[in-house]
């Protein structure tokens, strides 16, 4: 038994059908919804044969994707959802992970595609340098906890031994070696293991989930009443409803033309900084009148943040010294190349002036800082978010798709977490309503942006008036 149902194009701009472009009719058939029968295991992890060494789809510039993006059809599912629907969860940060979580405790499948080679996380990254144990969080350094629902999530971290409390010294550093140390409330959390190994532990104890890496999801395709997926022309599945968990270049060209104007106009509307992260080992520890783990830098342009990863990660044995450096975004900006190729005259110099304002920040004289062991530059081409639609996530019930991720709230783990949290719970009662009234769950879809303020290196939900009344006080 079959039955046939039309998906249309529709203007963003205008509430009729275009007349100029073809009815797409889609023929949809309930028994063809069945997903390939995958071994099980808790999560599923599925190795993708190999992370893609060129993306010939990539090569569309700003102009011309935005171009795109404000000319396609908005593509319209009318066929009732599946009896067991699964979502396909493009991005395994914390996000991702989290609505994939809660879409599982709502009964729906889901399957989540990361690119990372290494572990998920995404900016929840973390590097195992062997054989010296050398060991640093390299993007999120911790995290504070305002809001009941993710204190929940952190509370069931905390008892299975993946989060503890940060006691160490925490403050702001002004060049000359002024420390000022901010209280310890609100309490500020870490990763045990770091912050790749927490991610990684999310998914844990599901068995409603699969995880695909790495994979590069590149295209994705109405057919069918369903969403399909592939990496470089290889199929990776066709689901009900899909999330960009997401952001930046890759998503912009991902939803350039995918049939929906109204989510890639909100994606594209968001603006990211860059930010250069220097992970360095010495031999000794670094000189300073006021020893502590964690700074906000202050008055430099090539540093914002400097911080000790093996006195804050002290359960793991790794070696001594080992120090995340930030830079600030204008320094990112400075000098910006392509993250996935950096040139070696480029991160000799970001190196070089980064170290040079760590000597400054800690008031030492001038090539008194001893040359690190071991070094290492990255850049985040998309570190953190500066503007906001300010909703939880985004979702398009006409073409079954949403966007979670930290910039919808903010620029903070808990924004992340809350964003993937509103996506699963918008998505299974959508999906619970049968797919039936569409217009009832559309959220996000027109919401103005505004600026989000916070430190170089993102938001700490209640740090930041701490911060205030500290700065008064003194």
């Amino acid at each position: 038994m079959s039955c046939c149902t039309t998906t249309h194009f529709m203007s963003p701009f205008i509430s009729q059908p275009l007349k100029t472009p073809k009815t797409l009719t889609l023929i949809f058939h309930p028994k063809s919804f069945q997903f390939n029968k995958i071994p099980q295991f808790h999560p599923i992890l599925m190795q993708a044969q190999k992370k893609p060494t060129r993306r010939k789809p990539y090569g569309s510039s700003r102009r011309s994707i935005l171009k795109k993006s404000f000319t396609q059809e908005q593509v319209v599912f009318s066929a009732p959802v599946s009896d067991d629907p699964e979502v396909g969860i493009i991005g395994g940060g914390m996000s991702g992970l989290i609505c994939a979580l809660f879409l599982e405790k709502r009964g729906v499948r889901s399957t989540v595609f990361d690119t990372g080679l290494r572990g998920l996380g995404g900016r929840m990254g973390t590097r195992f340098i062997e054989p010296k144990n050398f060991v640093f969080d390299h993007a999120a350094q911790f995290f504070t906890v305002t809001d009941p629902s993710f204190a929940d999530l952190v509370n069931g971290w905390i008892e299975k031994g993946l989060v503890r409390q940060w006691h160490g010294t925490v403050g702001e550093l002004e060049p000359g070696g002024r420390f000022v140390e901010l209280p310890a409330s609100p309490p500020r959390y870490i990763a045990v293991q770091g912050m790749r190994l927490l991610a990684d532990s999310i998914l844990s104890e599901t068995n409603k989930i699969k995880v695909v890496r790495p994979c590069w999801i590149s295209t994705i395709e109405p057919y069918n009443g369903m969403w399909h997926l592939s990496e470089n022309g290889k199929p990776q599945g066709q689901f009900d409803t899909i999330v960009i968990a997401h952001n930046g270049k890759c998503a912009n060209r991902l939803l350039a033309s995918s049939g929906l104007p109204l989510i890639a106009k909100q994606m594209k509307t968001l603006e990211l900084s860059s930010i250069w992260a220097l992970l360095a080992s010495f031999d000794d520890s670094l000189p300073m009148e006021y020893p502590f783990e964690g700074a906000f830098v202050k008055g430099m342009d090539a540093l914002s943040w400097m911080g000790n990863n093996s006195e804050k990660l002290s359960s793991i044995e790794s070696a001594p010294n080992c120090w995340t450096f930030f830079s600030t975004a204008a320094f990112g900006k400075k000098n910006k190349v392509p993250q996935e190729n950096i040139p070696s005259v480029t991160a000799e110099k970001v190196t070089t002036q980064m170290l040079a304002a760590v000597e400054i920040a800690l008031g030492l004289p001038e090539g008194s800082l001893k040359k690190p062991i071991y070094s290492r530059v990255q850049l985040w081409g998309a570190a953190l978010p500066t503007n906001t639609p300010a909703v939880p996530c985004i979702f398009d019930p006409q073409g079954r798709t949403g966007i979670c991720g930290d910039w919808l709230l903010g620029s903070s783990l808990e924004a992340a977490a809350l964003s993937g949290i509103a996506m699963a719970n918008q998505i299974a009662d959508f999906l619970q309503s049968g797919g039936t009234r569409p217009d009832e769950f559309a959220v996000g879809l027109q919401n103005e942006f505004q600026l989000i303020q916070g430190s170089g290196i993102g938001q700490f939900p209640g740090l930041e008036t701490q911060k205030q009344v500290n700065h008064v006080t003194v």
